[in-house]
């Protein structure tokens, strides 16, 4: 299985918010963004493990500012970080107003997501090897998210969590 790059999976929608996608003050529903971000990660897991994907967590979730109707909506996705089946997905999230060109960064998200097979069991996943500088720190910083996650879960003792020492000692 040859290994890939976050670039390789990286999936960009741009969409505009209409007035069905927006709750009483106008503004992007929550859950809507949620469900737009679900779909573009799942199409950048679905491009890194070229497998049928499912979506195992949502991480992080940080909302930086409303989202207004008629604003354009931008969603980038990219696989952060490959483990055996799974994968982190790094979203950023930026809104422009339809008759103003400059972007403005207002949410980033992170989703976890599994390969499986049709039978819907595990599969394994290509390795990941970050390039830029952002992608190295994202790439870095999951193992540390996951292992976090884990010890939270109940399912790794805080011992074994080698990237978590500094916390847990």
């Amino acid at each position: 299985m040859k290994a890939k790059s976050p670039e390789d999976s990286k999936t960009i929608q741009t969409d505009f918010v209409l007035p069905a996608d927006t709750n009483s003050l106008n503004n992007l529903f929550g859950g809507e963004l949620l469900a737009r971000m679900d779909k573009v990660a799942s199409i950048a897991a679905i491009k890194h493990s070229g497998s049928v994907v499912v979506t195992a967590s949502i991480n992080n979730v940080s909302f930086g500012e409303p989202v207004p109707n008629g604003s354009i909506l931008t969603i980038e996705a990219k696989v952060s970080r490959a483990f055996t089946t799974s994968m982190e997905v790094f979203i950023d999230v930026w809104k422009q107003n339809k008759t103003h060109p400059e972007k403005f960064k207002v949410n980033e998200a992170i989703y976890t997501f599994v390969a499986v097979n049709r039978r819907g069991k595990p599969v394994k996943v290509p390795k990941l090897i970050p390039q830029t500088d952002i992608e190295i720190n994202r790439y870095d910083a999951a193992l540390r998210r996951r292992q976090l996650s884990l010890v939270l879960a109940g399912k790794m003792i805080p011992s074994e969590a080698s990237e978590l020492k500094a916390i847990f000692d």
